[in-house]
């Protein structure tokens, strides 16, 4: 099947076909580096990552390329506040951002431009606009786009110019000649950081970055653009006007990954309710945040608790005891007709994948699979063979899920333990039903559950 997105621009599903060749353009709308990474940057990461990983599985060369915002209004003041500069905030949640994105195995981006690094690209693409005679210059303030210059402006977020409504970082200026015209070059201010330019000193404005910087890796015209559905209005659609007002095709499709809520409610710090990556990974394996960030399809809203992080982590426990299992499995008799239960499941897999990432679907196809699987080892009704072959399989799509199953080890008990559970196995084959009883009850109130093989072995799993 092919893969057919929902296109915001289009505002439907359409399939995606290569503007070049093989090859796949992605450009993300990263963050801007002035904080922690939160809910929100982990959610559009991890969706953007398993739609890259899933172009792969397809077969499909991907250029992917994600940003670091590094100037802009947020980072002058955080700077101010910290009393650091610029640069030296950058480079410390920089790092930070690179760390916590590792932690959930978002593969790296090809090119991770920053605008501080791209001011020479910046100038040249206002430049290309002021020759068309779509900016204005406000003295002591900066230079403008005039959208009105742009008859298309409004047409990502579908609203006339006559009745736009206000989004986002919309700069407020009296003398602007329309009230949704934004800033494409903020005139120097004293304490910012600020750069020559042929109409005086100073920085760009946020909208101009992304265009400059993603037509600058992936050419005037390209294949995907994603973010969040906050960005459609005013960011995306400023980002189309810079970019198509200066002569460039730009974009063919425009993806927007869902909102996050925390307990029902928008996340914010004057709630209290704002909630870091990092304070996640304090008490969880960065593997069930993703599993929470992917198990929604990335255009539904997540509402993120305690209850739906616990409700992830038995999930991917399931897969991780899943895996592991399977590993170990000895004996059995070969089952002939398997792989038709295998092709099945890859086809529903896929089919769900193709259908705008729809995960959700995706995952149920595995989890049938795990269900029917386990029941088959439960009567040594399947062989080794047939195992190894779902063990293939279930680390084939986890190239999309990115879960790091092949990863996956038993984890090591302390020898009392240990011990405990050699006592009982022992008592199990003396057919000291008592005893083994009694032991695995002791263990169970420490967290540590013990199911029985029908080869005669035991695994254990760690639940608390």
């Amino acid at each position: 099947m092919a893969l057919k997105l929902y296109n915001t621009l289009k505002r439907k599903k359409q399939i995606l076909k290569p503007l070049t060749d093989n090859l796949i353009k992605v450009y993300v709308c990263g963050p801007t580096i002035y904080d922690y990474a939160h809910l929100g940057h982990g959610r559009s990461a991890v969706a953007f990552d398993v739609f890259r990983r899933y172009l792969l599985y397809k077969g499909f060369k991907v250029k992917f390329v994600m940003n670091y915002t590094d100037i802009e209004d947020k980072m002058v003041n955080r700077a101010k506040e910290e009393r650091i500069t610029v640069h030296q905030l950058a480079q410390k949640f920089s790092k930070i951002y690179d760390e916590d994105y590792e932690s959930l195995n978002i593969l790296k981006p090809d090119a991770k431009p920053k605008p501080t690094e791209h001011i020479k690209e910046i100038i040249d693409l206002i430049k290309k606009l002021e020759k068309k005679k779509k900016t204005y210059v406000i003295p002591d303030d900066g230079v403008y786009f005039d959208i009105s210059k742009f008859k298309n402006y409004g047409k990502l977020s579908q609203q006339k110019q006559e009745d736009l409504k206000s989004g986002a970082r919309v700069e407020s200026s009296e003398q602007k000649i329309n009230p949704h015209d934004f800033v494409l070059w903020k005139f120097e201010k004293p304490g910012e950081p600020s750069w020559d330019a042929p109409w005086g000193k100073g920085r760009p404005g946020w909208h101009i970055e992304c265009s400059a910087m993603s037509m600058q890796y992936l050419g005037e015209a390209f294949d995907v653009h994603c973010g969040g559905q906050d960005l459609i209005f005013p960011h995306h659609e400023n980002e189309i006007a810079q970019a198509e007002g200066a002569g460039a095709k730009f974009v063919k499709f425009w993806m927007h990954n869902g909102f996050i809520t925390v307990n029902s409610e928008k996340m914010s710090k004057s709630l209290g309710n704002f909630t870091t990556l990092r304070n996640i990974f304090e008490k969880y394996d960065p593997m069930i945040a993703r599993f929470l960030f992917l198990r929604t399809q990335y255009r539904e809203p997540i509402d993120f608790s305690q209850d739906s992080l616990e409700d992830a982590k038995i999930s991917y426990t399931k897969f991780k005891d899943f895996v592991l299992r399977l590993k170990e499995y000895k004996g059995g008799t070969y089952r002939e007709n398997f792989a038709s239960l295998l092709e099945s499941t890859k086809k529903k897999f896929e089919k769900g994948m193709d259908d705008d990432l729809n995960v959700s679907a995706a995952l149920a196809a595995i989890f049938e699979l795990m269900s029917k699987t386990n029941s088959l080892m439960d009567k040594n009704k399947i062989d080794e063979k047939n195992v190894k072959e779902v063990r293939e399989l279930m680390l084939n799509f986890d190239t999309v899920l990115g879960l790091k199953l092949d990863e996956v080890k038993e984890e090591k008990l302390p020898k009392e333990i240990m011990d405990k559970v050699r006592q009982r196995e022992e008592a199990r084959t003396k057919r000291d039903w008592k005893t083994a009883d009694k032991i695995r009850d002791e263990l169970k109130d420490k967290g540590i559950i013990l199911e029985d093989q029908t080869d005669g072995g035991t695994r254990w799993k760690i639940v608390k």
